[in-house]
């Protein structure tokens, strides 16, 4: 049976939408007050969905435990209370958009789960604006 499960969690964070190859004119043209200096901040809401075959002895296609405890570490811990441009490795160089924080996040928990599943990562950045990887 092919099934799919789901998670949420949540973290906030402070980004800046910044292109460094531009003038400060064209990134407050396109990033508007995403582009502050002194950054600004999100609490962001995930949704992980894990899409596989169920075992058919335990009746699960995971530990829903297993899955809290890889996205608190993985994720959560990573990125809460964080100023992703200053604080991470993953965002140093590249724009903290939510499209590429919400990819990042994928990229993340689909070498945690491994191949056996298929993830989905939905990322709020407010309760109004989200992205979705994959599409």
């Amino acid at each position: 049976m092919r099934i799919s499960v789901f998670r949420k969690a949540h973290f906030n964070a402070a980004h800046r939408l910044h292109v460094d190859s531009w003038s400060e004119e064209e990134n407050k043209s396109v990033f508007g007050l995403c582009n502050s200096a002194n950054f600004h901040g999100h609490n962001y809401d995930l949704e992980v969905r894990v899409t596989g075959e169920v075992d058919p002895v335990t009746g699960m296609l995971i530990d829903l435990k297993v899955l809290k405890d890889i996205i608190d570490e993985h994720i959560e811990q990573r990125f809460d209370h964080k100023n992703l441009n200053l604080d991470t490795e993953e965002f140093k160089t590249l724009n903290p958009t939510a499209e590429n924080i919400c990819y990042v996040i994928w990229q993340i928990l689909s070498k945690e789960l491994g191949e056996k599943y298929e993830v989905g990562v939905k990322l709020f950045e407010t309760a109004r604006n989200f992205v979705e990887y994959p599409a």
